[in-house]
């Protein structure tokens, strides 16, 4: 019997990731057939990481490989079938987005290396390299979030700020922009709809970039998958009432659409007339303009995130001191408190700050598209605020106070509260897992599937089979009827025709009537 030597051998090669996940799961018909949408949806088969396609950047990386012949690739288990001499086929584990390796003669697969990073279908979890923004991030446990994947898709954020030069154009928010993340800008200041021309302070790209800034394998901000409206009401050369007066303005334009978080890195206390500065009696938490206008913005069901401000022991500016804010202070990226984090004070109606995050030397991304660090409370809350939305985004029926209670609860210091941390660094992980826990109404709300949202083209509904002749409107986030469809079961609405923004999906049955909001982009 003749002797034969096999030099080439088979094998698949499992890969790290796959591109642009959160966008194609976003819109799905980029990815499947309609019928196929149509038939998941009949069967109740949810879309997930399998459906995306294997990256193919990466197969044109490998067939350039010594030695190797692509043969095959599977995009539900992210992996690609190689021929080659088994060390041709070992020399792969090397390239970075290579997970692991399996030969199809097992007895070779003893001398494969541990893989480096499992890529876990069953749970469909989203996996980022947050690069320089680790830290920030997993001190609060944003990360757990998002590998559940709570990414912030569907909600929405006001960003007030003092600028937000290149953005529209940086490299950093390439992602942001090609998911059409950026719903509306507008300069009250100026009274510009170009946000963007103002460049006497670039105070407002940094705070996105903490939230929304993605450079792959170098930095990813709390709530990626956002969408977001920016609003420039603080004019970074002066300091002037008026300013607290444009932020409620803005905050005013936040409610009417729909937005769910305002992020506001801004604080008044001290004014270059000092006739208009406020004593440490006026915050109070009801007395200043601004403080009152985000009160109500809170009592309209906005989550209003504010920096503490960077006083240290001269403690808390406006609008921190209210009740309805969600006030974040500051620490290292040890966790210690950084010292020129504001203190409240017994002036303040409720515990300030109410909780803190990392805001020394926070990582940021700055207008020239340079990672850098960055100090301050206005960084702090940003972080928080987008960390916040994905929590959200995870536990929808809550309210903004529900959620706010949550974060304190889950903080390092509940228990014992201080003018320095506040109730402590949040767990945003535990915050999860105990609103999971809370005991949910048995009724229509939780059996409806609506998907995707935000929505491109198409926006799918499946009613449970108990529920027959379902009315759907669609409204303006001004209350303007734009479409009507009936519902037996399941239903397909084409929404390519309205302009982007958010809408009100008003649900009738002959039980109870249920409005979801929905993002168009």
């Amino acid at each position: 019997m003749p002797f034969h030597v096999f030099s080439q051998e088979d094998a698949w090669v499992y890969l790290t990731d796959k591109e642009n996940v959160a966008q194609a799961l976003a819109n799905p018909i980029s990815i499947l057939t309609q019928e196929a949408i149509d038939r998941k949806m009949a069967h109740g088969v949810s879309i997930d990481s399998r459906d995306v396609p294997v990256n193919e950047n990466y197969i044109s990386q490998l067939k350039q490989q010594s030695g190797i012949t692509v043969l095959a690739k599977s995009k539900w288990f992210n992996a690609v079938h190689v021929r080659g001499t088994e060390t041709d086929i070992n020399n792969l584990a090397a390239l970075p987005y290579v997970d692991h390796i399996i030969f199809a003669n097992k007895s070779l697969n003893a001398r494969v290396e541990i893989p480096k990073n499992k890529f876990e279908f069953e749970t469909a979890r989203t996996s980022f390299d947050y690069g320089q923004a680790a830290n920030q991030i997993t001190m609060i446990q944003g990360d757990v979030l998002h590998q559940s994947n709570h990414t912030g898709n569907g909600m929405v954020i006001a960003v007030i700020d003092a600028g937000f030069p290149n953005v529209n154009t940086m490299g950093a928010f390439q992602r942001l922009r090609d998911n059409n993340g950026i719903l509306g800008a507008y300069d009250f200041f100026d009274r510009n709809p170009d946000v963007y021309a103002n460049t006497s302070s670039s105070h407002g790209t940094l705070v996105l970039s903490t939230m929304a800034g993605y450079v792959e394998g170098s930095y990813v901000g709390t709530a990626p998958d956002a969408s977001y409206y920016l609003f420039r009401t603080e004019n970074a050369p002066d300091e002037n009432p008026v300013e607290e007066s444009l932020w409620v303005e803005a905050a005013e334009r936040a409610d009417s659409l729909g937005v769910d978080i305002i992020n506001s890195s801004l604080g008044y206390k001290t004014y270059d007339n000092a006739n208009y500065n406020h004593t440490d009696a006026d915050l109070d938490g009801l007395t200043t303009y601004i403080s009152k206008g985000a009160n109500i913005a809170f009592e309209k069901g906005i989550l209003v995130v504010n920096s503490a401000g960077n006083a240290g022991t001269n403690g808390l500016n406006a609008p921190a001191d209210a009740a309805g804010v969600f006030t974040i202070g500051a620490v290292d990226a040890n966790g210690d408190y950084a010292g020129f984090s504001s203190q409240g004070s017994i002036f303040q109606p409720t515990q300030k700050p109410d909780v803190v995050t990392q805001g020394q030397a926070s990582a940021v991304i700055w207008s020239n598209n340079n990672i850098g660090t960055a100090n301050g409370t206005s960084f702090s809350a940003p972080i928080m605020a987008g960390a916040l939305a994905c929590l959200w985004e995870a536990l929808p029926d809550l309210t903004n106070a529900e959620i706010m209670q949550l974060v304190r609860e889950s903080a390092s210091q509940y228990l014992t509260p201080d003018y320095t941390l506040g109730y402590g660094i949040p767990n945003l992980a535990t915050a999860l897992n105990q609103g999971l826990s809370l005991p949910e109404a048995e009724n229509l709300q939780h059996n409806i599937q609506i998907y995707p949202n935000p929505v491109w083209h198409e926006l799918h509904l499946k009613m449970p089979s108990t529920e027959t002749n379902v009315q759907v409107i669609v409204y303006t986030i001004l209350g303007k009827a734009v479409m009507e469809a009936k519902v037996f079961q399941s239903t397909t609405i084409n929404m390519s025709s309205l302009a982007n923004g958010v809408y009100l999906l008003k649900i009738n049955t002959q039980k109870e009537t249920i409005t979801k909001k929905i993002i168009k982009k």
